[in-house]
């Protein structure tokens, strides 16, 4: 701090400098870092991108303090961003590196059961939606200011490490604009945020415009795997039942026959017998099943089934596994549906 109290002014490429020195120590932690990195002049380029940041701005509350957060966002502050269920965390770089947390609450369920019932039958796909070729009244619907899926001021709880005293400062500003650019690539992330299944504003199966497969509308796997570069797992077959063998003829009860005693039948009574002596048995471990992409994903694997027939097995649409599996933090699930994952998880735990 300099005498007046001012903390003095570190250059944006010397800030840079150590924000990429910190932000290695955290990697070899085995911490992951997401910075927001931004093309050009625009923040956001996409639908829902674009629809953030302007709902950013349309708040009279936070209009001093944008400005200096969109240029700290636009010039590689943000150092990491994650965006998980009803909380967004990031380091920014400023005089010193400082740490912004921010808590949302989740879309209100009335709200949201207005909002389906308003685009039921009005979005045709998910890929539809989350490239936000919506017509303008859906899109209308989505974007109110106070009925849609963004957040209001009063939803959104503002915290950052550093020493000003105003609720929003320039860091979690840039952290705020961060995520309109974060929606560019990853617009699922916005319904993660909110608690909601980003599916359920669609009516039957997912499906494409121009897209059909041999079953009609219904999108098939390879489809889909083609539009959103996603290499797909090939169907898993049950096995081949095994051939029997021929029946051994019973030898006649008045000859003698002699039974070869060898070293695997040998090693089995005394396997066991050692088990009956100690009394120790396998017990199997069920532990709480925790709903992240990636745990989701191996859960998967390890069943060995596709990614229809496991999303049959879950009771919900292959497009939600897709999406699941990108995510990066924890899925907002219904109960049903994590009920299904814990039980899948206690059967192969076994």
């Amino acid at each position: 701090m300099s005498r007046w109290g001012w903390a003095p002014y570190v250059p944006a490429a010397a800030r840079k400098a150590r924000a990429r020195r910190e932000m290695e120590k955290l990697r070899k932690k085995g911490k992951t870092v997401h910075p927001v990195e931004i093309q050009g002049r625009l923040m956001a380029r996409s639908f829902w991108g674009k629809a953030w940041c302007s709902h950013l701005e349309s708040f009279s509350d936070y209009e001093n303090r944008l400005p200096r957060g969109r240029t700290y966002a636009r010039n590689g502050s943000v150092c990491h961003l994650g965006i998980s269920a009803g909380k967004i965390e990031g380091i920014v770089s400023g005089t010193e590196l400082y740490r912004v947390a921010i808590s949302i609450k989740e879309l209100d369920k009335k709200k949201w059961a207005s909002i389906k019932k308003s685009c039921s039958g009005r979005i045709g796909s998910l890929l539809e939606l989350l490239q936000g070729k919506l017509s303008d009244e859906v899109m209308t619907i989505v974007t109110n200011q106070k009925e849609g899926l963004f957040p209001l001021p009063g939803e959104m709880s503002l915290s950052c490490s550093c020493p000003d005293w105003a609720v929003m400062c320039k860091h979690v500003a840039a952290v705020l604009y961060g995520v309109g650019n974060r929606l560019d690539s990853k617009p699922d992330l916005l319904f993660l945020l909110r608690g909601v299944d980003a599916s359920e504003l669609i009516s039957g199966e997912v499906s494409l415009p121009g897209v059909e497969s041999d079953t009609g509308d219904i999108l098939s796997e390879d489809s889909l795997g083609n539009i959103f570069g996603i290499v797909m797992d090939e169907e898993v077959l049950p096995p081949s039942p095994m051939k029997k063998s021929p029946k051994s003829k019973v030898p006649d009860k008045g000859k003698d026959t002699v039974r070869p005693v060898t070293g695997k039948a040998s090693s089995v009574k005394a396997d066991s017998s050692t088990a009956q002596k100690t009394g120790k048995k396998k017990k199997s471990v069920s532990k709480v099943f925790t709903p992240t992409g990636a745990n989701i994903r191996d859960l998967r694997n390890r069943a060995g089934l596709s990614v229809s027939r496991f999303a049959a097995r879950i009771g919900v649409s292959p497009g939600s596994i897709y999406r699941w599996e990108k995510i990066e933090g924890k899925c907002s699930l219904h109960d049903s549906c994590f009920k299904a994952l814990q039980k899948m998880h206690n059967e192969l735990s076994k």
